[in-house]
């Protein structure tokens, strides 16, 4: 598995808060069986920002000209005709994950629990959208909502 993390805000992001995020993306793929001979074969893209640069980009992109906390860039659709792209190493290239930290910390303290774990959920609930899972429908956001807590829950950031 290839992992890139690019924080481009002052937040002091470490070693630490980088095995959060690589956990969460490890227990996603492991829930959803994306592994091929134990090995996690694909590549995801993180980025750290500010509640300015997501609302940027989420006005660009989703035209919606606010801040929101967490925005993810699906390279699969997953459907049976689809060419997968694969990088240099031969591992699907899954997506983009866009992280607010601003919103991290307000959300983490509004819900009453660690930065932590918010920045585990946001991780996994964008894993989710790069693998193909949505919440449009109400039967779809109740999927979702199932598995983040499993998923969490494996990953050791219960709620």
């Amino acid at each position: 598995m290839t992992l890139y993390v690019d924080n481009r805000t002052t937040f002091e992001w470490g070693e630490k808060w980088e095995e959060i995020v690589k956990k969460a993306v490890r227990t996603s793929l492991d829930y959803e069986g994306f592994e091929k001979e134990g090995e996690f074969e694909c590549e995801i893209s993180v980025s750290i920002v500010t509640n300015e640069e997501i609302q940027k980009l989420n006005k660009e992109f989703r035209n919606i000209d606010k801040a929101t906390d967490v925005l993810s860039f699906p390279m699969c659709t997953f459907e049976e005709e689809e060419v997968i792209d694969c990088n240099e190493n031969n591992e699907v290239v899954l997506g983009d994950i866009v992280i607010s930290i601003d919103k991290a910390k307000q959300q983490a303290e509004e819900y009453g629990h660690s930065l932590e774990r918010e920045i585990a959920f946001l991780t996994v609930h964008s894993m989710l959208h790069l693998m193909g899972y949505d919440h449009m429908e109400a039967e779809e956001e109740k999927e979702m909502i199932k598995k983040q807590k499993e998923i969490l829950q494996q990953a050791g950031f219960a709620i």
